[in-house]
């Protein structure tokens, strides 16, 4: 027994003592590790063939010059990853090929079989590239470990813009020591300059979501830097290789059936189509004109219902038709003063858009058949719909220094009955320094309204402008002005933002979405990022903010004071925050003090299948249409269910509740379910069904979706969308449910290149 225990203590002992020979060398190995900032990576031609299949065994990738020495950028700064990571970069006269190697435990890789654009949470790896290298604006390249594509566009004023579809080709392998991707540009399908020799901004780049959402680079990143691209590496060696021209037609048809209720009876309508073509062509390898005639720019999903009960404003809902997303960075600026979604029934659109070097242009014109026309008012907005428009719109901006920019505006809308708005805009962002910033935009409006008061019958008596104008159509003209300036400081530590902008009376933006007028505002914020060492955190941010408003006449409107603080967790990519805010607030005539609010947001991924995502707010408000104080209780969940790869599930849930103060009488409670689920038979083949109910309207929506995807642009949809509502039309129908429409519809789109 001895022995036994005396040989014992010796095992123990030699664990021990190799344990910590192995974390000495570690240690050592750590201490060794030197982060690079703007490497450089010289490639050549490929020797041969690529086959783009994620093997990585081709004559093109022999010899081939890779980045290595990643670094970890988050949640670490700038630390030795866990594990490593290669890229590979090499060239044809065609085609710029991209491979990363991505070692790892397989067992541990998250990644789901699903549409293009649509993955998150996954493992993925990255290609960004700024192919002018000034910092205006660069293209992102994702790929999960089954070879779905992510692309993105990133710009200095917009930041990342997901409605770009570029033709490219990607695959992916998992392998027993992790995975790797491949990636296929064509040179065609991106913009650079047209000369001999090529000097690109690059970066190679890995997402890894564990129990912390870590990010692998492989230039190291200066935190007190806001400039993105201006942090990456450099590659050069591209040599003879030119932009793509050429044609692309993107015909489109659409055939369906509708029904609707009508009375008591479901009247069903005669099968009906419609054809559709879009082309592109680049006029030179900087410039691309589009057009389309007879537009299909109905959405394959609706929008998701948004709860608005308490709200006096239009809401805003987001892009989805691809005529829009295609440069739409080109045309955003710092007020919405191009909301695509005012262009609601174009029969005919052309849109120009050039990046040339430093500058950028765009240019848009379309005949709206069913024109969206929002009236602002200083405490609400209405919505109506004029008829018949000619619109057009157009935009410049140049890049300058080291990510600065100015930029115009002019948008001009034409009614059909009379009447017009028109807009000229100056915008500019200037780098101060590596953490400094100032940004802004001068816009000045003229109105002319139309003559028809039969479309503004229930605005009779409402003036503004100090009452020098209706709000009915009858015929007045107008200018108006809106303002903004913004300093800031976006360092690793200490971050604040001063932010004054104001909107006069008589401002009026009609391709734009400015829903409210009469106000001058004031935003000071600050915030301090906090990284504890050997802490189960990996971010604290305390923050503080005041707001403030009046009215043009400098009526104090709103007294805002919000104390709160977020952060991240090393467990299941926990984020959390919490905010505390006090107010008083002038509001239909009547002064409301003492509200207040507490919201908190919590997220993270449980596991590789469950993510999930909880808002909760608690507070004293105003009920906006009965000019009470109320008590307000608002919470929005969604969840993200995989129970296999190929399958999730993703429902949402928002309530509302109101109840008045004193009486505790109950003023609203409605809330809102919506359920999507997707299945992904392979890359090309899907099926998608959501199923959504909103309490408020009473109504249902079930829309069913069968998708066969070629690539970004060459699709196949068949699909229907059911509509119900709680009627009782017919006292001896014991079924309180009705469908009130139905539409069957396919649409296929295929585009041919030259």
């Amino acid at each position: 027994m001895k022995t036994f225990a005396t040989q014992r203590k010796i095992q123990i002992l030699l664990l021990l003592l190799i344990s910590l020979v192995f974390s000495s060398l570690r240690a050592i190995a750590d201490e060794s590790f030197q982060p690079v900032f703007k490497p450089t990576l010289t490639i050549e031609k490929a020797a041969g063939i690529i086959k783009i299949d994620g093997k990585l065994d081709d004559v093109g990738w022999e010899n081939v010059r890779k980045a290595t020495n990643f670094v970890e950028r988050s949640p670490g700064d700038n630390t030795k990853p866990e594990v490593e990571t290669e890229a590979f970069m090499t060239y044809d006269d065609s085609k710029l090929y991209v491979a990363l190697v991505c070692h790892d435990n397989p067992a541990a890789i998250r990644a789901t079989m699903c549409q293009r654009d649509q993955f998150s949470g996954d493992d993925a790896a990255c290609f960004l590239v700024d192919t002018y290298g000034d910092a205006a604006w660069a293209y992102e390249f994702f790929v999960n470990p089954y070879g779905v594509q992510k692309d993105l566009l990133w710009s200095s004023v917009g930041g990342e813009d997901p409605g770009i579809d570029l033709i490219w080709e990607s695959a992916a392998l998992i392998t027993d020591s992790g995975y790797q991707v491949e990636m296929a540009i064509p040179f065609a399908s991106i913009r650079f300059p047209n000369q001999d020799v090529q000097t690109w901004r690059v970066e190679f780049w890995r997402n890894r979501p564990r129990e912390s959402f870590k990010q692998y680079t492989w230039s190291a990143n200066d935190r007190n830097e806001q400039c993105w691209p201006c942090q990456w590496g450099t590659v050069e060696g591209i040599k003879n290789v030119h932009p793509g021209k050429g044609i692309e037609i993107l015909p489109s048809i659409v055939t369906y059936q509708s029904g609707s209720l009508k009375g008591p009876r479901f009247k069903n309508d005669n099968p009906d189509g419609e054809l559709s073509v879009g082309g592109k062509y680049a006029i030179t390898s900087d410039m691309t004109v589009e057009a389309t005639i007879n537009p299909d720019f109905s959405q394959i999903e609706s929008d998701a219902a948004q709860i608005d009960v308490n709200t006096t404003y239009a809401l805003m809902y987001p892009e989805k038709r691809p005529f829009f997303q295609e440069g739409s960075d080109i045309f955003r600026t710092m007020f919405n003063s191009f909301y695509t979604r005012t262009i609601n029934d174009p029969q005919l659109a052309i849109k120009l858009t050039g990046r040339m070097g430093k500058n950028s242009v765009g240019f848009l014109s379309a005949l709206d058949q069913n024109t969206p026309y929002i009236i602002p008012l200083p405490e609400g907005s209405v919505l109506i719909n004029p008829g018949k428009s000619f619109a057009n719109i157009l935009r410049g901006s140049r890049a300058f220094g080291n990510n600065s920019m100015i930029g115009f505006m002019i948008n001009d809308r034409r009614l059909d009955g009379g009447g017009s708005g028109t807009i000229a805009t100056f915008d500019y962002d200037f780098r101060l320094s590596k953490s400094y910033s100032t940004d802004g935009q001068f816009i000045a409006s003229r109105t002319i309204e139309p003559v028809d008061t039969s479309l503004t019958s229930g605005l009779k008596g409402i003036l503004f402008d100090k009452g020098k104008h209706t709000a009915v159509f009858d015929g007045e003209s107008f200018y108006g002005s809106a303002f903004i300036t913004r300093l800031k400081r976006n360092a690793r530590s200490w971050n604040f933002l001063i932010d004054y902008d104001q909107v006069s009376p008589s401002y009026r933006t009609e391709i734009g979405f400015d829903p409210v007028i009469d106000y001058r505002n004031l935003t000071v914020y600050q915030s301090y990022n906090i990284y504890p060492k050997n802490s189960i955190f990996v971010r604290i941010t305390p923050q503080a903010s005041i707001y403030r408003r009046w009215s043009f006449d400098r009526v104090k409107k709103i007294e805002e004071n919000d104390i709160g603080i977020d952060g991240e967790l090393k467990i299941a990519q926990v984020y959390f925050s919490v905010n505390f805010g006090q107010s008083n607030e002038l509001w239909g005539g009547v002064q409301f003090d003492h509200l207040w609010g507490v919201n908190t947001d919590l997220s993270g991924w449980i596991s590789n299948r469950l993510g999930c995502d909880l808002e909760y707010r608690q507070g004293v408000g105003i009920d906006r249409h009965r000019f009470i104080k109320e008590n307000e209780t608002n919470i929005n969940t969604s969840l993200f269910i995989k129970p296999v790869d190929r399958l999730t599930i993703e429902p949402d849930f928002s309530y509302f509740k109101s109840t008045q103060i004193g009486t505790g009488v109950k003023l609203y409670q409605v809330y809102i379910t919506r359920t999507r689920i997707k299945f992904q038979a392979n890359r090309q083949l899907s099926f998608r069904l959501v199923v959504q109910y909103d309490d408020f309207e009473q109504t249902w929506e079930v829309d069913p979706l069968l998708t066969y995807r070629v690539n970004s642009l060459s699709v196949l949809y068949i699909g229907s969308s059911y509509n119900y509502y709680n009627l009782i039309l017919d006292p001896s129908d014991q079924s309180r449910w009705k469908m009130t429409s139905r539409q069957f519809f396919m649409k296929l789109q295929y585009l041919f290149q030259t």
